[in-house]
């Protein structure tokens, strides 16, 4: 749910939903129709007549037999269900029952509930517990017409609701719910009967005989044979998960198929599990029932020993339900349901099983909805919707909340006005998000001119346990022009952390608050650790299979071998971050001369965007250096097992390979085609050579003019501008890079490394380049180590920072780091009417851009702020007077002269004092890369 503002607690829940009122007065005929509805938008833009596409909404009608309603509008369909459900209510003047039944009123309906379960009505009923009713009619002699106490239990959900009334204990002791049942059973001793050795219950009275006849008539042609296909779950670690075959026929009672595979004599011995994963499925654990609860004098007592048996609890299954199993546990798909009259099932193997484990976690969840167990990985930042594959992180929350059985968590959203950054300044913000600000430079001031004032959203994230205890609140500071944007990458830091925790789930409480702060996390310990117990208890199978942190940064890759590729290596191709790549590639094992191989994985068409962590860094790094249509293949590090069968289709043959030791993990991959950011687009439809290349041909202007020796680039990303000094000849011996993104700085060292090699070994070596460096730090702190250096660059960086941010990294670089010369280049958001009127129109916008009509837009979805030729003179020149140093001004696209100038502007500071302060502050970065052409001569 999305409000306003957040509630002071969770939402209560009552017990019965509008539609569930309707169900029990009205059944089958009351019938819901959902349509989709479109909502008009305002636009934002006055005189615009175009209508303007809104989100997609659903209306209900609901038709009862006496009369119809319809609900308003919703974004969720079941909103829609239950709104119109409510009107009916209302309508029929229903006064749904309150959530305040006492102890004793609970006991009565418990007792009337099963004199109606066992009752000639019921029997006909579709319900899923009638089919067991109906198949306990064939069992064999002494078990005819018996039925399990624990399937009432499960399959029956008024059963259980009632059993809360009484027992508060029963949610965290789901063998309590049975002691109850044989209660209320005793005080229909007159119609039921109960057997305690079998644990099961009958009617006194039989069924009338030709009552029996006319349902055996009815019932559907079955096989005569069933196979079903199941997973067996061994307690002991010792041993491993396996696929097992439950063979049961029409005569047989599914449940008693069971527990013969479980090793025990009948159904009355089997204990079931809630329905693992969907709600909606069949999908459950059958276990058997220890010996301690079997019933004494006292049931509510030995039920009471039961819960404290732990003999030998089957940990994982015990993760999977969220109740405590004990003992080898049967996994599957089977039984009866609301629609049909028949045994449903279907067959559950071994990938099916390691599925429902990567559903628990997250980057699982994401996975999953990729279909991309090996090659995609949660992505660590929410860029833009129309880059984004997969589950939304917001819909990976709810089905993780789901998952774990938490409430649905509460989206909180606050839009305000940002205060401005820099004093005495106007800024220009993107007018998608309505700004009022004007800008003096003249071209563009009428573009951005605008009614109401901009505004910003914000989104905090809570989630509740089922009793409403809150247990993590997600407060972040960013805030983001439109209101999904704030709620996605709100989510997306929960799910973050969320994952990072279940990796460790072991770790001491300080640790897990104080990990959860560096996600703008709150944490409430004491029911966060209640309610996550149970992941203690999973299986550690590294689904997040991302290399560690500058494992992959080394020359050749850590992982990957004997990599080969299609024709020669495209250096100075290198897509720079939101580039969208379109691949088709297949991962497999293969034994070491490729006579047997099988498939894992694979896609004709495979989507993900550059630096957005969003697929396997390995593969990432060998797209990264292919051109269009070029192919690959190269060998990866084996999975685990189970992450291996989780993607396999014939588990057989896996495990017959990965038990060989011989085997491989290869993947072959071939580039279909690159959508490069829509600020790239732009400019390359207007600048022959592209900007960023002309703005590599400024800097190496400089670089022969003042003779320097040393460059270091602030903000290098993947080392574009540093690749691309390689291929001249200048006075450069030494360059170094900084940056905060270690992918980026991965890619930045394999291509630097390579090319750098590449340069010694040529006969006439294109530089002279001794030693170069890659830090992973913030420009935003000082690093001794980068004192005095001849020539810093920072091009196309600050606009991706707050305005505040800009100003203290001029201050920063000019006062602490020294350079005798500093080159910035940012956007001239004067220029965007003529880069945007040049757009192509194939290209592919932000649907939410899309829906609003602007005329002047930041050229990227990551840019913080643009200025104006006003601004960011002011800005530099400021800067300058501040530190000694000198500025001029100049810029690359278009003409000095001519409006609206260039369209890259830039600044170039000289430091009047030829001797630097010397550096007494500490070295903050950490050395990711390093090179010496001492280390990597031919002798």
């Amino acid at each position: 749910m999305e409000t306003g503002k957040g509630p002071a607690s969770g939402p209560k829940k009552s017990p019965f939903t509008p539609k569930a009122v309707i169900y029990q007065k009205f059944g089958t005929k009351a019938c819901y129709k959902v349509e989709e509805v479109q909502e008009v938008v305002k636009n934002g833009c006055p005189g615009l007549v175009i209508p303007q596409k809104g989100p997609c909404l659903y209306r209900c009608s609901l038709e009862l037999p006496e009369f119809s309603v319809v609900s308003e509008a919703f974004r969720r369909k079941k909103d829609a269900e239950q709104s119109a459900a409510e009107k009916a209510i209302q309508k029929l003047g229903i006064q749904p029952k309150e959530d305040n039944l006492s102890v004793e009123q609970a006991w009565d309906e418990l007792a009337g509930r099963l004199s109606y379960l066992f009752s000639i009505e019921f029997l006909s009923a579709i319900h899923p517990l009638s089919g067991h009713f109906r198949a306990a009619l064939v069992r064999e002699a002494h078990l005819n017409g018996f039925i399990p106490v624990a399937a009432i239990a499960a399959f029956d959900a008024k059963i259980n609701s009632l059993c809360k009334y009484i027992s508060s204990e029963m949610e965290s002791n789901h063998l309590l719910v049975l002691s109850l049942i044989i209660e209320a059973a005793k005080k229909l001793a007159d119609t039921l009967l109960f057997s305690e050795e079998k644990l099961s219950l009958k009617r006194l009275t039989p069924h009338p005989p030709e009552i029996i006849q006319s349902l055996l008539k009815n019932e559907p042609n079955v096989p005569e044979s069933i196979s079903i296909s199941a997973v067996r779950i061994p307690s002991s670690a010792e041993k491993t998960v396996e696929s097992v075959t439950l063979n049961t026929s029409s005569g047989n009672y599914y449940l008693d198929v069971i527990a013969k595979e479980l090793g025990v004599k009948d159904a009355s011995k089997v204990l079931i599990s809630r329905t693992i994963g969907k709600a909606s499925s069949e999908t459950r654990l059958y276990f058997c029932a220890p010996e301690a609860i079997m019933v004494g004098p006292s049931s509510e007592l030995s039920m009471k020993q039961a819960s404290s048996f732990k003999g030998y609890v089957n940990t994982i299954a015990t993760y999977l339900s969220g109740q405590e199993i004990c003992g080898d546990a049967i996994l599957a798909s089977v039984g009866y349901t609301w629609k049909s009259t028949d045994l449903f099932y279907e067959d559950l193997s071994l990938r099916a099983y390691y599925r429902i484990l990567a559903n628990k976690i997250p980057s699982g969840i994401y996975k999953l909805s990729r279909e991309a167990i090996l090659a995609a990985e949660l992505p660590t930042a929410f860029t833009t919707r129309s880059n984004w594959r997969g589950s939304y992180p917001r819909d990976i929350l709810c089905t993780f909340c789901r998952q774990h059985r938490l409430s649905e968590p509460i989206f909180s959203s606050d839009s305000f006005e940002p205060l401005p950054d820099l004093p005495g300044r106007k800024r220009l913000r993107d007018t998608a998000s309505g700004g009022n600000d004007t800008n003096e430079g003249g071209l563009a001031a009428a573009a951005v001119k605008q009614e109401e004032c901009t505004l910003v959203h914000r989104c905090t994230v809570q989630i509740y346990s089922k009793c409403q205890d809150l247990i993590l609140l997600c407060s972040p500071k960013e805030s983001y022009k439109k209101q999904i944007d704030a709620i996605q990458n709100a989510a997306l830091k929960v799910i973050s952390w969320l994952d990072r925790f279940l990796d460790k789930v072991d770790m001491p409480v300080e640790e897990i608050t104080s990990s959860a702060k560096g996600f703008d996390i709150l944490i409430y310990p004491q029911h966060f650790v209640k309610e996550f117990t149970l992941c203690q208890f999973f299986p550690k199978y590294q689904w997040d299979n991302a290399t560690p942190a500058g494992s992959f940064l080394c020359p050749g890759y850590s992982n990957v071998q004997n990599n080969t590729l299609e024709g020669e290596l495209s250096f100075g191709m290198t897509p720079s971050s939101g580039s969208l790549m379109c691949v088709t590639y297949k991962i497999y094992l293969a034994t070491e001369r490729e006579c047997i191989k099988e498939h894992l994985e694979g896609s004709e068409e495979f989507e993900f965007e550059i630096g957005s962590g969003a697929v396997s860094p390995v593969l990432e790094a060998v797209v990264s250096q292919m051109s269009i249509n070029q192919s690959a293949c190269f060998t990866m590090e084996l999975p685990p097992k189970e992450i291996a069968l989780a993607a396999a289709r014939d588990s057989a043959n896996v495990l017959s390979l990965l038990y060989s030791g011989t085997c491989l993990m290869k993947c072959e991959v071939t580039l279909l085609r690159v959508t490069v950011p829509l600020e790239d687009r732009m400019e390359q439809a207007l600048f022959s050579p592209p900007l960023s290349k002309q703005r590599v041909e400024y800097a190496l202007q400089h670089i022969g003019e003042s003779c320097a020796a040393s460059l270091v680039d602030f903000g290098c990303g993947s080392g574009s501008l540093l690749e691309s000094l390689l291929a001249y000849q200048t006075s450069l011996e030494k360059i170094a890079g900084v940056d905060i993104s270690q992918r980026a700085l991965a890619r930045a060292a394999k291509i630097l490394h390579s090319k750098l090699n590449g340069n010694i070994e040529a006969e006439q070596p294109t530089n002279r380049i001794k030693s170069a460096l890659l830090y992973d730090g913030s420009i935003l702190t000082c690093d001794s180590r980068l004192c005095g250096y001849d020539i810093a660059t920072c091009l196309e960086v600050i606009e991706h920072m707050e305005e505040h941010d800009a100003c203290l990294f001029g201050d920063i670089v000019l006062s602490s780091f020294c350079p005798q010369i500093l080159i910035v280049s940012t956007p001239n958001y004067e220029y965007n009417v003529i880069l945007q009127n040049s757009t192509p129109q194939y290209q592919e916008e932000d649907p939410d851009e899309k829906s609003q009509q602007q005329s002047c837009k930041f050229r990227n979805h990551d840019h913080k702020f643009e200025w104006t030729r006003q601004q960011f003179g002011q800005w530099a020149s400021e800067l300058a007077s501040r530190h000694n140093y000198g500025v001029e001004f100049s810029g690359v696209g278009g003409e000095p002269n001519k409006e609206p100038g260039f369209a890259s502007q830039i600044a170039v500071f000289r430091r009047k004092d030829k001797s630097p302060v010397k550096a007494d502050f500490t070295e903050h970065y950490d050395v990711i890369w390093e090179w010496s052409s001492r280390n990597n001569s031919r002798s």
